[in-house]
């Protein structure tokens, strides 16, 4: 083997192992994924062309996480897939036999064990091979039971996911520094405290049964059976006939829920399974691949060359985030003008410069725009000295945890601190302002239109400003100012939400209101002698009614109130049970609904009853919801299948309601 050729090897192994290591421990990522495919297809190439792989070596090693706690040996090898980017491996490794493509979650996989009815333990992948015990953290993780109806002896492998909604909402509440949810997830999962795990709302999400004593031959009736068990399975498809025809379809479809950002948690490509797990079983293991077990399928990401025009220093939360703008060029089917450098060691890691600078963009995962490198360098990278949107003086801060270097504004008053906040004051959830995303908000924050949540309804006055920034004109001005003004009456449980108010969530905010109108809970807050005013309302306590209190007491928040109630109308609602109309009952609510606002307003009056709604049908379900009664959807025909009634919502009010 020639020196240059293992040379260059070993730089691979060397990167793109200390890439792995960040990735998987919670760390700042070193390396986009284009970046790190990109060197590991190099590497392959020069081991098959050389006949030779380094011990080390990423491509016959499984990436592990490094979980800290008490190691413990896997009852049965958690093995990697092995993926591709082209749909005809897919099609020639599915053999025309029957498949199941799902979601390939961006998280961390946790292998569950149950026996005699009874969680037993919870361990990382860790290496496949041996893992961290992290049962103690088991009650903290969402979808994990305690306590399950099967007897048996049953293993199940699992994403740990956090969603961007709750990971959004964390990095708000918190300003901590986390890159993404995956790595957010990471650190998590090495805390010992189960109440500060807890709070980062961590899903864990079975895609594969390992082991149970009940014979089943079906993958599909696995995922099912599990379901049944109460379990949240991995969404997923069958494709019958496995053509390059069918895959693809099924593939075009779900890329589009990614493109249009219609899935909840991270994903970074897809997997398929056979059904015929004897089949699936009966693969050879080649270096750290089950070459039946299944098959990853990633996203081509296709990358354009463009040329920067300027950096953007835009300020969002505390930080103040270079973008890159650039000459457009079409990514996907959309033409894309810019693209978030991230912070500081990004723009270094790149080695940004200033206008003329030749760029490599892609659209990560088909969502992101992201930068992956600079072809041509062009001057160097200005760092601004105060914030653009206060003046207040910028400061270079480095994360102790990661050493990451983000600028940040010095002023605590800062507009742009409450990105974040804002984000969920539009929410759905919140006051519901259709088309104002946080990008957005932060455009509108920069050119110094937003300083508190007021402002957002006096965006209105800004509609020919709006209309001539750069993807906007008249009809998305128009459409803006349009959602505004149908927001303006906004109820009393989605107004105190949209507050922000630290530990106050919606289910506070509903038990809040089940004891006393929004009017009266807002002047017993500002008189308050006692911080636990509120804490003998079941489920609130001390630190959620002080909590309460004390933002109700600061003289600005009171005052950003008060300009509020002058720009909107609140809608009082009944929280509190009138009766117990739904009491015991369990609902899934799915389809559009047609009488009701939505259908949070659905949930929220159920829940009101005594009743209680879940997203997927089980035996525990008493009525499915469905204005579409004769579909074949999944939840229809698998109520159909348990004897569940399926109600229009019309039957549902007559049953319920009237």
């Amino acid at each position: 083997m020639e020196n240059e050729e293992l040379q260059k090897m070993k730089e691979l192994v060397a990167r793109l192992n200390e890439a792995s290591a960040a990735y998987y421990n919670g760390k700042a990522e070193l390396m986009s994924d284009y970046q790190w495919d990109a060197m590991f297809d190099e590497l392959k190439k020069l081991e098959e062309k050389t006949g030779t792989i380094l011990e080390d070596s990423p491509t016959s090693n499984v990436s592990a996480d490094t979980t800290a706690g008490q190691k413990e040996a896997h009852e049965y090898a958690a093995l990697s897939l092995a993926k591709t980017k082209k749909v005809e491996d897919l099609v020639r490794w599915a053999q025309d036999r029957k498949i199941w493509l799902s979601w390939k979650l961006d998280g961390l996989t946790l292998v569950v064990t149950y026996d005699r009815g009874r969680l037993h333990k919870v361990v990382t992948r860790g290496d496949g091979h041996i893992g961290t015990n992290i049962t103690h953290l088991a009650s903290a993780i969402d979808g994990i039971a305690s306590k399950i109806s099967y007897k048996g002896h049953l293993v199940i492998r699992g994403e740990a996911v956090i969603s961007y909604e709750d990971f959004n909402a964390f990095v708000m509440e918190t300003g901590e520094d986390y890159a993404n949810p995956r790595n957010l997830a990471s650190g998590s999962l090495s805390l010992k405290d189960v109440e500060e795990v807890k709070r980062r709302k961590i899903h864990w999400i079975p895609f594969t049964l390992v082991h149970s004593d009940e014979p089943m031959d079906s993958w599909g009736a696995q995922m099912q059976w599990l379901d049944e068990l109460g379990f949240k399975t991995i969404q997923r498809e069958c494709i019958e006939q496995p053509s390059q025809e069918n895959i693809q379809g099924v593939i075009d479809r779900w890329s589009d829920l990614v493109s249009q950002n219609r899935n909840p948690y991270p994903v970074d490509g897809l997997v398929i399974n056979y059904d015929d797990v004897v089949y699936a079983s009966s693969g050879e293991v080649t270096g750290h691949h089950a070459t039946r077990a299944g098959y990853a399928f990633k996203w081509q990401d296709t990358a354009a060359e463009t040329v920067l025009d300027h950096i953007e220093w835009s300020c969002a939360a505390s930080a103040i985030t270079p973008v890159a703008v650039f000459e457009p060029v079409e990514l996907e089917g959309t033409t894309v003008r810019r693209a978030s450098l991230c912070n500081i060691s990004e723009c270094i890691r790149l080695g940004i410069g200033e206008k003329g600078t030749v760029l490599s963009v892609i659209k990560a995962n088909k969502i992101i725009p992201k930068v992956v490198s600079v072809n041509r360098k062009e001057g160097e990278l200005i760092i601004p000295q105060v914030c653009p949107v206060c003046g207040a003086p910028a400061t270079v801060d480095v994360s102790e945890v990661s050493g990451t270097k983000v600028l940040r504004c010095s002023n605590d008053a800062c507009a742009a601190r409450k990105l974040k906040k804002f984000t969920r004051f539009v929410s759905r959830q919140a006051c519901d302002i259709d088309g104002i995303s946080e990008a957005t908000l932060a455009r509108f924050i920069n050119e110094g239109w937003i300083s508190n949540n007021a402002d957002i309804y006096r965006l209105v006055s800004h509609r020919d400003e709006i209309a001539q920034l750069e993807g906007f004109g008249d009809k998305s001005a128009d459409n803006l100012v349009a959602s505004i003004t149908k927001a303006r009456k906004v109820n009393d449980v989605r107004l105190l939400y949209a507050l922000s108010i630290p530990l106050v969530g919606q289910d506070v905010v509903k038990r809040l209101l089940g004891a006393y109108p929004l009017e009266k809970l807002v002047e017993m807050a500002v008189s308050a002698e006692s911080e636990d005013i509120f804490s003998s309302i079941d489920g609130i306590g001390q630190e959620k009614s002080s909590s309460f209190v004390r933002w109700f007491q600061n003289e600005t928040n009171r005052k950003d109130f008060e300009d509020l109630l002058g720009e909107i109308e609140v809608v009082s609602t009944q929280i509190k049970a009138e009766g117990n109309r739904c009491e015991g009952l369990t609902f899934v609510v799915t389809g559009d609904v047609y009488q009701y606002k939505n259908r949070n307003e659905l949930k929220a009056y159920i829940e009101s009853q005594g009743g209680k709604v879940t997203g997927s049908v089980s035996k525990s379900t008493k009525f499915l919801i469905n204005n579409d009664v004769t579909s074949t959807s999944s939840k229809n025909t698998k109520a159909k299948s348990l004897g569940i009634p399926i109600l229009s919502e019309q039957d549902f009010i007559d049953q319920f309601v009237n």
